[in-house]
């Protein structure tokens, strides 16, 4: 009803109330985003469309925008791209800390010792965990490569917050003309509010969030050592099973990173799965193959020769058909991947299960045998691609769909629903905290700034109007006394204090920003979120804390709150309870249960 109050899809309420089969097609369609709207509305612009998807399917917002993008801008706005350390290096300098910003599954240790290398620095980088009593250590190493010119890198510095404002003196105190410019300072830290602004400001930041989806993860992991090492890609004794399982791993490890977005239904337990677990097991995975492979004559009794690798070690010439689990030892891989390497992170027990059952699809002789005709997930769009060169693995994995199926993951389609709509709500929200509040010319910013706290003004002003007076809970009480055969009185009473508080709550905190709009009281910080939550139709945290849940917009809320008070006040005025009770307006609706349960136990006790 809201969007057919805008010009351009005027009609569009009546449009779906006169032809709801048409409508209900895009409703049940799988991609309704890529789909023909009914009527007149399929010739809206491309955005436009994103506004009907929004209020039809809100689970395919997030697909819908990135095809937008992908067609309006290119494909490489929506793929995930790695950190490009040498340009990130290029704008920095001896007295500029170079920043990681972490996010769980993220490690860029291995990738920095790579640049490290190719910068032939190996031997001149020092790391330092950040920790209880590492503060002077850490200083002290600066202190060293200042003059020596290394680089230092303090890892964790989020569990370091004590010696944070130490660490900002050290660089403020950097002096260019005294430190070797081969010096760099790299930090790697999860957001926390006790890291230092000023090295915030004044540093060089690299986010290192794990890619989204299947798709972008897998060409990520082939991107990390040592998979991008095209010796270690082609050097092992049995190149066939290897490539195919390796293949195999990094489906792995995208899988149970990926099933993280789906909550519960995907782990029990989040797990913090890296690189580092990939890493090991692909060494892993190598070392048992090239120790299980079989001596290989120089010629065999049929006349076949042994073929030599490009690195000089002997490779045994395996056809994809043959039976390889006399030569690959899967038990062992399955127990290093999968009870060590990533099981050690796992501790709930069906969540171990679930992992071990991951593993053997991915870690099993039929990958091996059937190669390319042995599918991972039922649809049969991932699979391992025809054996050849890593070039080949590449051009697969780059034709795999940006946005994988809950099928990839073994899960039922409405798996996804709950993560794409949080999905959306998360990236919505997202724009709305952007909007505003920056950017433009100063006049420009002024006038946006003015008519923000207008209609935050107009909203504070009109919610004190319509918030009603609290519940005299000692009149109630008086009216509706605690009695044996009445338990709903007692909820009733209980009910109103609970609507006392959060109203009280509400009002106390409108009266303050009220007066902070007129200069009169200085905004603290808690106000200030409160603000800037009703300037965004959102609910204040400072009411969530003693509210219902609500998932409504503010405006919403609102209304929805003056209909439960009202509830309320009517029962009160009446003196008796209603015929018929409005569940979902009762403040804790298990205390209703519970007293008209007592009232139906006495009623049979009665009977």
């Amino acid at each position: 009803m809201h969007l057919s109050g805008l010009p351009a899809f005027a009609g569009i309420a009546d449009a779906i109330a006169a032809d709801p089969a048409a409508w209900q097609a895009v409703y049940d369609a799988a991609e309704p985003h890529r789909g023909r709207l009914p009527g007149l509305f399929n010739s809206l612009t491309e955005f436009r469309k994103l506004l009907v998807i929004r209020c039809l399917r809100p689970d395919k917002v997030v697909p819908a925008v990135s095809d937008f993008v992908s067609g309006t801008l290119g494909a490489q706005f929506v793929e995930s791209s790695a950190a490009d350390l040498a340009a990130c290096y290029a704008d920095s300098s001896a007295t500029t800390p170079l920043i990681f910003v972490l996010s769980p599954g993220s490690d860029p240790t291995a990738a920095l010792l790579q640049f490290a290398a190719e910068r032939n620095m190996s031997s001149r980088i020092s790391a330092i965990s950040l920790g209880q009593g590492q503060g002077p250590k850490a200083a002290a190493l600066i202190a060293e490569a200042q003059v020596s010119g290394s680089w230092v890198v303090l890892q964790n510095c989020h569990l370091a917050p004590s010696w944070m404002p130490n660490l900002d003196r050290i660089c403020e105190d950097m002096n260019p003309e005294a430190i070797n410019p081969e010096f760099r300072l790299w930090m790697t830290s999860f957001p926390s509010p006790k890291f230092p602004v000023n090295i915030l400001q004044s540093g060089v930041k690299i986010t290192n969030e794990p890619p989204a989806g299947v798709r972008a993860n897998m060409r990520r992991s082939f991107g990390i050592e040592p998979l991008s090492n095209q010796t270690f890609f082609e050097g092992c004794i049995q190149p066939l099973p290897f490539k195919r399982l390796l293949f195999g791993l990094t489906f792995f490890h995208a899988l149970v990173q990926e099933r993280r977005k789906y909550g519960p239904l995907g782990w029990n337990i989040p797990y913090g799965f890296d690189d580092g677990d990939l890493r090991i097991s692909a060494m892993q995975l190598k070392m048992f193959l090239d120790e299980a492979a079989p001596a290989q004559p120089a010629a065999s009794s049929d006349g076949r020769r042994s073929t030599m690798s490009s690195n000089g070690s002997i490779a045994a010439a395996i056809t994809p058909s043959a039976s390889t689990s006399s030569i690959v030892p899967f038990d062992a891989l399955r127990y290093t991947a999968g009870e060590c390497n990533y099981g050690g992170r796992v501790t709930d027990d069906k969540d171990r299960l679930l992992l071990s059952t991951i593993l053997a699809k991915c870690y099993c002789p039929e990958l091996v045998e059937q190669g390319p005709a042995y599918s991972f997930s039922a649809s049969g769009i991932y699979h391992t691609p025809e054996d050849g060169p890593r070039e080949n693995y590449l051009s697969y994995i780059d034709s795999l769909p940006i946005q994988p199926a809950p099928e990839a993951f073994g899960l039922h389609a409405n798996a996804a629903i709950t993560k794409d709509i949080n999905d959306t709500d998360l990236m919505l929200s997202s724009l709305l905290a952007m909007s505003g509040g920056g950017g433009g010319s100063s006049g420009g910013a002024a006038a946006e700034a003015a008519a923000v706290e207008a209609r935050v003004a107009a909203v504070v002003n009109e919610c004190l109007q319509k918030l009603p007076e609290p519940f005299d809970l000692e009149a109630v009480g008086a009216k509706f006394p605690v009695t044996y055969g009445q338990s709903l009185n007692t909820m009733l009473v209980q009910e109103m204090a609970r609507y006392n508080k959060l109203c009280n709550k509400i009002r106390d905190s409108l009266k303050s920003i009220a007066a902070a709009l007129k200069g009169l009281l200085v905004m603290s910080n808690e106000l200030e979120a409160a603000y800037r939550s009703i300037s965004l139709n959102q609910i204040p945290e400072l009411w969530k804390g003693v509210s219902y849940p609500s998932l409504r917009p503010l405006g919403s809320y609102q209304a929805d709150l003056y209909k439960r008070l009202d509830m309320l006040a009517s029962w009160a005025s009446s003196g008796k309870p209603p015929a018929v009770f409005w569940l979902p307006g009762f403040f804790f609706v298990q205390s209703f249960l519970t007293a008209g349960g007592l009232m139906c136990g006495l009623d049979s006790i009665r009977g």
